[in-house]
Order: structure tokens, then sequence, then C-alpha cells
């Protein structure tokens, strides 16, 4: 991946992860009563996520400046004009 992006991404990414409202870590016990705060686990998994995130938007965003600009489709030729029709000849009587 490009340094360059790498960074900028990781730096985005982080920035809007600080910014974010994180949800509580909740989850459901065995015997189906919920737990608020999943602790190294939860951090574990949001950590997971976030790096994955990372590496895709990086490499999305490298394969975008690496690939050549997608060229236009060849435009079909303009149909020639017919050439204009000759006037008919004018009739002439057949002498005899």
């Amino acid at each position: 991946m490009n340094p360059f992006i790498e960074r900028l991404v990781n730096d985005k990414v982080d920035t809007a992860f600080k910014n974010a409202q994180i949800p509580k870590k909740f989850f459901i016990t065995e015997n189906g009563r919920g737990v608020v705060d999943g602790g190294d686990l939860y951090n574990a998994v949001v950590a997971d996520v976030v790096s994955i995130m990372k590496v895709a938007i990086g490499e999305i965003l490298s394969e975008m400046v690496t690939q050549p600009a997608p060229q236009k489709a060849p435009q079909p030729a303009a149909p020639a004009k017919a050439a204009p029709k000759a006037a008919p000849a004018p009739k002439t009587p057949l002498k005899k």
C-alpha cells in the first residue's frame, strides 16, 4: 500500500474513532442476562474491526490512485450523409 495513503487513512480513522461515541459494552450471558462492560474482549473486537477497515480503505484508495483513468468508449462514427440525388433530366419529346 502507498505509505502516504496508509498514513492518511490511519490518521483520519483514528481521529474519527476518538471523536465517535462508542456504544456501551453490552453482552448477554448464558442465562440471558445482560452485562454492561465487556472489557478487554470488547475492546479487542473493536480494534480488530477498525484495523480491518483501515486496510480495506487504504487498499481501495491505493487502487484508485494507481489505476489509469478509464478511457471513454470509442463513439461510433456519425453516419455518412447520403449524397444529394441528382435532379431528373428534363424529358424531351422523342423525335420521329
